[in-house]
C-alpha cells in the first residue's frame, strides 16, 4: 500500500474529528448504537450535528436479532460470530447516506477483546477502508495486540480509537487501568505506540450510569486521562441525557452515546403505536 496515500487518507479522516470538537466547543458526540447500524437514523443523527458514528459488531448482532439476542449483555457474547461481510455492508450503506465528511469509525470481530480466536486479515482493513471507514473502534485489552492493528490499520489509511478499561468492569473493554495513575501511563504507552484517539470506559450496564454528576473516581480517571496525552480524548458507557454535561466538563473532547439514543428512539416508537392502537 502506498504510504503518503494513506497518510494523506488518516489526515483528512483526523481533521474531520478535530473539525467536529472546535465545531462544538471542544467536546463533541460520537453517536454509536442504533444509528450505526440503521442507516435512516444515521441521517437523521447527521441531520441533527452530529459529526461522529460509529457502527459496531455486538450493536449489530442486537439489531440483526442475530441468534435470538435482545439485549447488549447477550450480544457481547456472541459479537464474534457477526460475518465481517456484514459489517463492510453496515459501513458502506452507513457512508452512503451520510456523505464524505462524517467521521466513520467502525468495531468489528476480532477487534475487540474476543472470547474465541477471531482474525483480522488484511483484506479486512483494506475491504473497510475502501467502503467508506475513517477508523477502527478498537477495544484490545494487551498493548501488543493493540500495537499490530494500529500498524494495519495506518498501513491501509485508517485511524484508530482504542479504549482503557477498569480490571473489574463487566466486560473487558480496553488496557485494564485501577488507579488514575496506571490511566496515565496506559494512556501514555497508548500514544507512544501511535493510537490516534485515547478513550476510558465509563461505565458498562448498559442501563446508564446515575443521574447527574458523575462518580468522584469515574472523574479523576478522566482527568488523568485528559491530561497525560496530547491526542483527542474520549469517554464512553452510562452517559446519558441527565449526566453527559458533568462528562463534558471534564475536558473530555468526544463523549460516546449509543444506550441512550437506542432508549429514546425505542420509547418513541412505542409512544407512536400506542396512539394507533388507542
Amino acid at each position: 500500500m502506498f504510504v503518503a496515500d494513506m497518510e494523506k487518507k488518516r489526515k483528512i479522516a483526523y481533521k474531520k474529528v478535530i473539525d467536529a470538537i472546535n465545531l462544538h466547543g471542544g467536546t463533541t458526540i460520537l453517536s454509536t448504537g442504533i444509528t450505526g447500524d440503521d442507516a435512516r437514523l444515521a441521517k437523521a443523527v447527521v441531520d441533527a450535528g452530529i459529526k461522529l458514528i460509529e457502527p459496531n459488531h455486538p450493536a449489530v448482532a442486537l439489531a440483526r436479532g442475530f441468534k435470538g439476542v435482545t439485549n447488549m449483555h447477550a450480544a457481547e457474547e456472541i459479537r464474534h460470530e457477526i460475518p465481517m461481510e456484514e459489517m463492510i455492508k453496515v459501513t458502506k450503506g452507513i457512508r452512503s447516506v451520510v456523505g464524505k465528511d462524517i467521521f466513520i469509525t467502525v468495531g468489528v470481530p476480532g477487534g475487540f477483546c474476543e472470547i474465541v480466536p477471531t482474525e483480522l486479515p488484511d483484506e479486512v482493513f483494506l475491504q473497510l477502508s475502501r467502503e467508506g471507514a475513517d477508523g477502527l473502534h478498537i477495544h484490545k485489552a494487551s498493548l501488543k495486540d493493540l500495537e499490530e492493528v494500529v500498524n494495519k490499520a495506518h498501513k491501509y489509511g485508517l485511524l484508530v480509537d482504542a479504549y482503557i478499561g477498569h480490571p473489574d468492569d463487566l466486560h473487558t473493554f480496553g488496557l485494564p487501568a485501577g488507579t488514575p495513575e496506571e490511566v496515565s501511563k496506559v494512556a501514555k504507552d497508548m500514544e507512544n505506540i501511535g493510537v490516534d484517539f485515547i478513550g476510558l470506559m465509563t461505565g458498562m450496564s448498559y442501563e446508564g450510569a446515575e443521574a447527574g454528576e458523575i462518580h468522584p473516581i469515574v472523574k479523576e480517571r478522566l482527568q488523568a486521562l485528559v491530561e497525560s496525552v496530547k491526542v483527542p480524548t474520549l469517554a464512553e458507557g452510562g452517559i446519558n441525557l441527565s449526566n453527559y454535561k458533568a462528562f463534558a466538563n471534564t475536558g473530555v473532547n468526544i463523549v460516546v452515546v449509543g444506550t441512550a439514543i437506542d432508549d429514546a428512539v425505542r420509547k418513541a416508537a412505542q409512544d407512536v403505536v400506542k396512539q394507533f392502537i388507542i
